[in-house]
């Protein structure tokens, strides 16, 4: 991405102050080449009330429309005792990487467990979804896109 395109989504941002979205930008650009660091608990928690999704509540730690990051968008699922990620499919590959708990991941209809230290990979385009086990679940996941808004998810008919 070069600066004049940070600079323009500054612009539209901020309003027509373009020195101030030009500074902006040029920071962020430095910024961009450097480690970012996020603290999980810190992120504001999402999801869990559109019947569409299921129960699933996730935070989001890397994504390029709130940190300083691109190519990757990492995050943290969370889901209660039975929570659920509805079947869906989304053009981009995701992983999952479990953290605590456990769950069945069902990929283009097969069961598959997850638990600490268990990773899945889901290619691109293949129907999943996720039922947590008795005591909740934890996973990161991640997909090859700058922001979450570019993954389309196409949920499955019930």
């Amino acid at each position: 991405m070069e600066q004049h395109d940070v600079q323009h989504g500054f612009e539209k941002l901020i309003g027509s102050d373009a020195d101030q979205a030009q500074t902006i930008a040029a920071m962020a650009m430095m910024l961009a080449g450097s480690p970012v660091l996020v603290d999980a608990a810190s992120q504001m928690l999402e999801g869990g009330t559109d019947p569409a999704f299921g129960t699933v509540r996730w935070r989001t730690l890397f994504c390029a429309d709130r940190t300083p990051t691109s190519q990757f968008v990492l995050g943290l699922a969370e889901f209660d005792a039975g929570g659920t990620l509805l079947p869906h499919r989304h053009a981009p590959a995701e992983f999952y990487f479990g953290l605590t708990g456990t769950g069945v991941v069902t990929i283009d209809g097969v069961a598959h467990r997850i638990a600490p230290g268990i990773a899945l990979f889901i290619p691109g385009d293949v129907e999943h979804g996720v039922c947590a086990g008795e005591e909740g679940l934890q996973f990161l996941y991640g997909f090859p896109r700058d922001r979450f808004g570019e993954v389309e998810y196409r949920f499955s008919a019930s």
